[in-house]
């Protein structure tokens, strides 16, 4: 088994490349992208409290409405 063999692969736009090889500016954007993603992710997440939050804030709102007089 050749060490390449037990080398992490980056695979980009159907092209593998050996990432204990690319140059360090190359590894920074890596990181930069992975930093890019986590970011997403942590956005999505809150995106998705803030939706239940809003549906939580839309029912109690019709149930105090429940017990007031409508208008015609």
């Amino acid at each position: 088994m050749t060490s390449s063999e037990n080398s992490p692969v980056l695979t980009f736009n159907g092209e593998k490349y050996d990432i204990n090889t690319l140059p360090e500016k190359v590894k920074d954007l890596l990181k930069a992208a992975k930093v890019a993603d986590n970011q997403i992710k942590i956005q999505e997440d809150n995106l998705k409290l803030i939706t239940i939050a809003r549906q939580t804030i839309a029912a109690q709102l019709q149930k105090e409405l429940d017990s007031v007089d409508t208008i015609s």
